[in-house]
């Protein structure tokens, strides 16, 4: 029995989770899913999953956080209802996620883990495990995390607080993990995994295994978007993120708009910020869209497609773009850069906007990496082939 433990259902993250647990079915292995309990989980709920908490305690538990600063120290009924379906369950490896999110208790749920000797596997996506607050900490280049966090500068940040509590919650949560003794840590970039050598979780085994895509969905489409939006004629500049902020390059991509001649067309899809209307005719924005079809559609059309993240652990959208046969660009920041090669792609300086400029008009105008490099590659991180990875983990540490 595998047991599956992610803050949500969907998205990245809970697709990733999800698969996994379909992955292992198809091998025989018997898997649960569990994720927290709230109004966007609940629609994609699958018989046999299991609701963490209910909407009010995930609601009190979010408005605790924001006026105690103790992220992850609240939901003790609904953690200790997740620890007796754990009990029924018997698993042979509960496989973790993200578990911010304001759904479980931290000291509980491991306090159990490792009082049961439980073997635990566990993802991270962000670097939240190791730090006293944060998700990422490159944007303000804070290393506090490396000896204990305190005075954080992000307090206003996800998860919002208050006050700060961050040199507690780091000793909170290096004292919660030290309570399990079979742990091994995955990351899906060289980058992160590097950082958490360099964390309270550097003693523990740690393993790279890459986000992966569906290449029977990301792959070369013929479509008439060039034609629908009348820009038959001029280079494809893309960029693609869930939510776009200044992190993310949204700042980047708008002074590209403005510096790039007629013969390029920016397009931008993902939300965009509340307070962030663009009027800039120079750029199409689409908005966010959960259909993968689309996405490839919009992929296809591109002659770059650009990630000017200033923070990232390992982009599938690099990986997407590299599956529809075109070439990346993007910042030497997080794990951006790692599935990218000369023979797919560039890696320009950290914020270094005169070069990934440059680079733009370099790969529109003489076309230095061939489609079908850029497609070889993405093949490489076929997420069927990262699930197995999974589970050939799985059957070493039950067998250990």
């Amino acid at each position: 029995m595998i047991v599956e433990i992610n803050s949500v259902n969907y998205g990245s993250t809970g697709n990733i989770a999800r698969n996994i647990c379909n992955r292992a079915r198809e091998k025989g292995e018997n898997t649960v899913f569990c994720y927290s309990n709230r109004r966007s989980t609940r629609c994609n709920k699958v018989d046999g999953d299991i609701l963490i908490g209910t909407k009010l305690s995930f609601y009190i538990h979010e408005k605790l956080t924001m006026l105690t600063g103790l992220h992850g120290c609240f939901s003790i009924f609904a953690t200790i209802k997740l620890i007796r379906h754990l009990a029924a369950l018997h698993p042979e490896i509960v496989h973790l996620h993200n578990l911010h999110s304001s759904f479980i208790n931290i000291p509980l749920l491991f306090n159990y883990l490792g009082n049961k000797n439980i073997n635990v596997v566990w993802t991270l996506h962000d670097c939240w495990a190791f730090t006293g607050k944060c998700t990422h900490f490159s944007f303000v280049n804070c290393m506090k995390w490396k000896e204990g966090c305190s005075h954080c500068p992000q307090i206003t940040d996800y998860p919002t607080s208050f006050i700060d509590c961050s040199r507690i919650l780091y000793k909170l949560k290096k004292n919660a993990v030290r309570k399990v003794h079979n742990l091994t840590i995955v990351t899906p970039s060289q980058w992160l995994a590097g950082l958490v050598k360099d964390s309270f979780l550097g003693d523990y085994p740690i393993k790279v295994i890459n986000n992966g895509i569906d290449v029977q969905v990301f792959k070369p489409h013929n479509n008439l978007l060039k034609q629908k939006y009348n820009i038959e004629q001029k280079y494809i500049v893309l960029g693609v993120a869930s939510e776009w902020s200044d992190r993310k390059g949204l700042d980047v991509l708008i002074q590209l708009s403005k510096d790039l001649d007629d013969n390029y067309q920016v397009i931008i899809i993902g939300d965009l910020p509340d307070n962030k209307i663009i009027n800039e005719s120079s750029i199409i924005t689409v908005g966010h869209t959960t259909s993968k079809n689309e996405l490839a559609d919009f992929y296809s059309i591109a002659d770059v497609f650009v990630n000017p993240t200033r923070e990232d652990t390992f982009p599938t959208v690099n990986i997407e773009a590299l599956a529809c046969g075109v070439p990346v660009l993007t910042y030497k920041t997080g794990g951006s850069p790692e599935m990218i090669d000369d023979t797919c792609g560039s890696v320009v300086p950290y914020n270094d906007y005169n070069a990934f400029k440059a680079e733009i008009h370099r790969i529109c105008e003489t076309k230095p990496y061939e489609k079908l490099a850029c497609l070889e590659k993405g093949k490489q991180y076929d997420m069927n082939d990262r699930f197995d990875e999974y589970l050939r983990l799985f059957e070493r540490i039950k067998n250990h």
